[in-house]
This record gives C-alpha cells, sequence and structure tokens, in this order.
C-alpha cells in the first residue's frame, strides 16, 4: 500500500519541493506518516546529521552530550545545532560536525543516549520524517525549501509498527554514510539476513525488512560491487517481493523483484528524472505531454547517475 518516489534534477535545484509534491499527491498510499530523503550540496569533509530525540523538554541536556561524544571521537560541531519548533513532545534536530576518528563508533555512541536516533549521517544526505502526510510535515521541516540535487520519499500506512517518525522510511544504511532507502514490498528472509549481519557486526535501529536492505546493499558495495551489480544480487538473495529505491551520493538505483507485483512509473525528460508509485504523482511535476515508462516486469533494475549542469 505504501507510496514511493524519487526526484533527480539535473540543476541541482529546488528538489525539496518536487520531492514533496509527488509525496503529496500520493497521500491516500500512507497518511500516517511521511519521509524525505533529500541529497544537498556535497561536503569535502566533515557531516551534517539529522536525529531524533523523544522528549524535547530533555533536548538540551541531550545535544551537550551529543558533543560531548563528538570530542571522545576528536571531532566537533561546526555550526550551531538546530531543531525544529513544532512543539510536538519528540523533536528533529540537526547538526554539522567535523569528521570523527571513528565515524561508526561515534553513531554507537551517540545511540546510547536515552531516547535518540540518528536519523542520517552524510556528506550530502539529509533525513526528515515525521508523523503527518507530506504537507504537514512539509510544513514542520521546511522541506519544500531544501536545495539538491536529488531526493527520496516514502508515504506510509502503518500495518505492522506503530507510528512514530523512527518506524518510518527512509531509512538510512547505518553506519555507511549518504545511504537511504525507501521500500514498497516485504522480504521473506529478512531475519537470515539481519543475523548475518549482525555477526558481521553490523547493528539496525529497527526491525524494519527496508533498513536491512539498505545495510545489506551498502556492504556489498563496501566490498567492491557497484551499485548496479548490488541491485542485481540482490534479486536472488533477497527473497519476498519488493521495488525499492536506494539513494547514494552519486544517484539513485530502483530494483524489482521476480514477481514484479509492485509498480513503479519513471518519466526521464531533459532537466531530470521523475520516479514514482503511481503515475499521477509524476504528472504533478511534468504537467505538459511526456513519455510515462512503466516498469513492470521481472528482476529489472535502473541507475539514475547525477548529470549535474545538463539542464538549466
Amino acid at each position: 500500500m505504501c507510496g514511493i518516489s524519487g526526484r533527480v534534477r539535473y540543476d541541482g535545484g529546488r528538489v525539496g519541493a518536487d520531492i514533496v509534491e509527488l509525496a503529496a499527491c500520493m497521500r491516500h498510499r500512507g497518511p500516517d506518516s511521511t519521509g524525505f530523503a533529500v541529497y544537498g550540496p556535497r561536503r569535502e569533509t566533515g557531516f551534517v546529521v539529522r536525529g531524533y530525540l523523544d522528549d524535547r523538554a530533555r533536548l538540551d541536556r541531550t545535544l551537550q552530550d551529543v558533543v560531548s561524544a563528538l570530542a571522545d571521537h576528536g571531532a566537533g560541531l561546526t555550526g550551531e545545532p538546530t531543531w525544529d519548533g513544532s512543539g510536538q513532545s519528540h523533536v528533529l534536530f540537526r547538526m554539522e560536525i567535523s569528521d570523527p576518528d571513528h565515524l561508526s563508533g561515534w553513531v554507537d555512541q551517540v545511540e546510547l543516549i536515552p531516547g535518540v536516533e540518528l536519523l542520517s549521517v552524510g556528506r550530502s544526505l539529509e533525513v526528515v520524517k515525521d508523523v503527518g502526510d507530506a504537507r504537514e510535515v512539509d510544513e514542520k521541516h521546511d522541506v519544500s525549501r531544501m536545495q539538491g540535487t536529488h531526493a527520496l520519499s516514502n508515504m506510509r500506512l502503518a500495518t505492522e509498527s506503530l507510528v512514530s517518525p523512527i518506524a518510518s522510511h527512509p531509512f538510512w544504511a547505518r553506519p555507511f554514510p549518504d545511504v537511504c532507502i525507501v521500500h514498497n514490498g516485504q522480504l521473506t528472509n529478512y531475519f537470515t539476513w539481519r543475523r548475518r549481519l549482525e555477526r558481521a557486526g553490523y547493528r539496525f535501529g529497527s526491525e524494519n525488512d527496508s533498513e536491512l536492505i539498505a545495510v545489506w546493499n551498502s556492504v556489498q558495495m563496501s566490498e567492491g560491487h557497484s551499485l548496479q551489480s548490488s541491485l542485481t544480487l540482490s534479486q536472488s538473495e533477497l527473497d519476498g517481493v519488493f521495488t525499492y529505491l536506494l539513494g547514494t551520493v552519486d544517484g539513485i538505483g530502483m530494483a524489482k523483484d521476480r514477481w514484479a507485483i509492485k509498480p513503479l512509473a519513471v518519466v526521464a525528460e531533459s532537466d531530470g528524472i521523475a520516479i514514482a508509485t503511481e503515475e499521477q504523482a509524476l504528472r504533478s511535476i511534468y504537467e505538459h505531454e511526456v513519455d510515462v515508462h512503466n516498469y513492470d516486469g521481472p528482476l529489472m533494475t535502473e541507475v539514475w547517475p547525477l548529470r549535474l549542469g545538463v539542464a538549466a
């Protein structure tokens, strides 16, 4: 039922506004929560961090603890932290940091702080997700103002877990910077792969199979696979019904399982790419006549790389 979408803008422009529009057009697929992954200007050093805290009243103390953990790993803030002003009991915060000596060790230390979960860490990636539909989440977090090259979104209908920002997509591929996923479907060999990855030292922030797909692909790429070959390998190694979009700092990849039940439609124009579960969402970005390609066959993969400067 959930809806997914993606957007690549060759001009590196108002990708936030586009991805909000794509998501808003599929509100009926999942009004419980909405999440966005936006790839902004890429940093040569340092990371942008997006995080969640379950109790706004503890924000000051928690930020002090996060900064203390940075110091333990030889890093620090490179700007003042910010957070949302929604007035909800939970709070989403953002900070920019210098490079820790050991990024995964810092992530583990921070997530031992009560009530904290990191939503993303990247040179470019920022994940914003909250309860409500696309318009509501945008109003709280100004996603439509974000500039960048590419983005993903997910509209979630909660069927198996709580309605909460941390149960929502996109999922960051902890601890790999700049990799995240949105996913429509379900894995049947989730626990088998989770146990294998945990034995290899990887840690998960949820029990969602989508998070596992992101980490699994990241492990393959860390071992020398290209994004394309990792996507192809996933079709034989991951069992179930799935269509997923995987974001990396260099673009977006897609893979579908052998049954090809979960739909996906794509428009490729001179200014970029638009991807969505439903064609009507694509028409909100491209109102003129365009060719829509439906990825309705089994075992399909695609990679949409960045092509900056192609269109003004």
